[in-house]
């Protein structure tokens, strides 16, 4: 049975060319928007709370902040509506899922940048 899910995944999902990030990246996702016949790209820019799965089914969770509200959203990766994604900051967080990170306010809810 794997064996035939793994030979539908490869034939008919498209692999994209997408940066690598991780959870306490700042990055930017542009994905293509469709309302009625028309279609606009809008872009989400915030931090990756989390990066789950494996393969092709893999999603990533983007936490911004609109005004005082949070307002998270699940990407799947290999979504062929997202266009592109941006990395704009490298996070130094010590693990993998910052859920923690969600009652964090203020000088609290600052991530270091990584040095290279």
């Amino acid at each position: 049975m794997s064996e035939l899910i793994n030979f539908v995944e490869s034939e008919f999902i498209e692999k994209k060319e997408l940066p690598e990030f991780g959870a306490g990246d700042t990055i930017t996702v542009y994905s293509e928007i469709r309302e009625g016949e028309k279609t606009r790209t809008q872009f989400f820019r915030g931090v990756v709370i989390q990066v789950k799965g494996t393969g092709r089914t893999k999603t990533f969770t983007i936490r911004k902040m609109s005004g005082t509200i949070g307002v998270e959203r699940i990407f799947p990766l290999n979504s062929p509506n997202i266009q592109k994604i941006e990395v704009n900051k490298r996070g130094s967080v010590r693990r993998k899922r910052i859920n923690y990170f969600r009652s964090l306010t203020g000088k609290r809810a600052r991530i270091k940048e990584k040095r290279y």
